[in-house]
């Protein structure tokens, strides 16, 4: 089995510049690779989120990047939604990524973040990626292209391929997220994926905050803090 948490950092890495709804995807801990060949390192972002305008991650959630961003981004609204904060507080605030405690669950360190979690963290991000149906075959060819550049692995590779060739099953993702604070990360690594601005996506959003049945205010937290993260690319 392949390093799912090394994936994820690609997936989700500090961002390299070019198009920032490529959140999805951004460059990674790809060392010469990236600084040789920037294209690269976005390539699957750009091609898994089209051509939406998007936004890029700010500040230093931009520079932690992969697991780290999503348990740092969850842990903060799940910490703020616990002290009672309202969530209006944070949206206009750019967040600052602090490391969870290292007895906290959301701790990139902790055992619920296994192996087997992180894979679930990248299906999310991918069934989000085309929750608004814009992903045909020819641009599941296309990312699968860009995938290949990267130099992933075939087994990453397969992996992938296989994730955007099937439909989604909401219920076994969320049947993979067995602790609250796990729910609250399947929630936050979609949210940071898309941005609701179709019906199609505030639709999915809407139905796996339903199957998660996290509490409303919960939710409201991790949009606000995921929105605070963002700027407009």
């Amino acid at each position: 089995m392949f390093d799912a948490k090394k994936l994820l950092d690609q997936f989700l890495g500090p961002q390299m510049g070019g198009k920032s709804g490529d959140i999805l995807g951004r460059a990674g801990q790809f060392g010469d690779i990236a600084k040789n060949n920037p294209w690269k390192t976005a390539g699957i972002a750009a091609a898994l989120l089209g051509t939406k305008t998007g936004r890029k991650l700010a500040g230093n959630v931009a520079t932690v990047g992969g697991l780290a961003a999503i348990a740092g981004l969850g842990y903060m609204a799940y910490k703020n939604y616990q002290s009672g904060q309202s969530p209006q507080t944070v949206t206009h605030k750019e967040p600052e990524i602090l490391p969870p405690p290292v007895d906290s669950p959301f701790n990139p360190q902790s055992s619920a973040l296994s192996n087997d979690f992180a894979l679930t963290l990248i299906r999310a991000m991918i069934a989000a990626a085309k929750a608004d149906g814009h992903i045909d075959a020819a641009e599941r060819a296309n990312i699968m292209d860009k995938v290949h550049a990267v130099d992933l692995g075939s087994e990453a590779e397969a992996f992938i391929a296989n994730e955007l060739a099937n439909p989604v099953d909401i219920d076994d993702l969320v049947a993979s997220a067995r602790t609250e604070e796990q729910k609250v990360e399947l929630y936050t690594a979609t949210r940071l994926t898309i941005d609701p601005d179709t019906r199609a996506e505030r639709g999915y959003l809407d139905l796996l905050a339903g199957r998660l049945g996290l509490p409303d205010a919960l939710l409201d937290h991790i949009d606000a803090t995921v929105s605070a993260a963002k700027v407009q690319a």
